[in-house]
């Protein structure tokens, strides 16, 4: 129906849905990072999402080979690229724990999940120019106030934080 540089607008018989235009894909990161005296914390990030027309919190995350030239290019890759330039962080090590969808009734883009440890601090993050990004580094023990705060004050928390609620995808070490 229509094409932008990211996004195309489809049907398939009677349904609509979108997705990602020349093979964009992404990736999303679990980052977790641990102080000397043992307490665990995760990385988040937020920023303004004009879609939304708000504040969204956020894991980490962002397009796989969407620059000129980067077509095919390794999730694991563009995920410690985006880690770096969101974060300020670098991981030592990042895992890939699968494919998964956000959103199918509506919206046909994949996203690889990682998890990222072994961080260390490399630069202030806050995204490319624009961006505007904030990062946060929650202690694992407070991360449900932390999320239920950040709701209470009108702001949107992306669909994917729920994973880091569950042990399975926060891994112990």
């Amino acid at each position: 129906m229509w094409e932008g540089r990211f996004i195309t607008a489809k049907t398939r018989g009677r349904w609509e849905y979108v997705g990602r235009a020349r093979g964009i894909r992404a990736a999303a990161i679990i980052a977790l990072d641990r102080d000397p005296d043992g307490t665990r914390h995760v990385l988040l990030v937020s920023q303004y999402r004009v879609p939304l027309g708000r504040f969204s919190l956020e894991i980490p995350a962002g397009l796989v080979g969407d620059d000129e030239g980067k077509q095919g290019e390794d999730a694991t890759l563009a995920a410690a690229r985006e880690l770096e330039e969101e974060t300020g962080y670098r991981a030592g090590r990042l895992e890939v724990l699968g494919e998964f969808y956000s959103s199918p009734g509506m919206v046909s883009e994949c996203f690889t999940l990682l998890r990222a440890r072994d961080l260390e601090k490399v630069g202030d993050g806050g995204g490319t120019e624009g961006e505007n990004i904030i990062v946060h580094r929650v202690a694992l023990h407070d991360l449900s106030r932390f999320v239920a705060e950040w709701r209470r004050a009108g702001h949107a928390v992306d669909v994917r934080i729920a994973m880091l609620l569950t042990p399975e995808y926060l891994g112990e070490d």
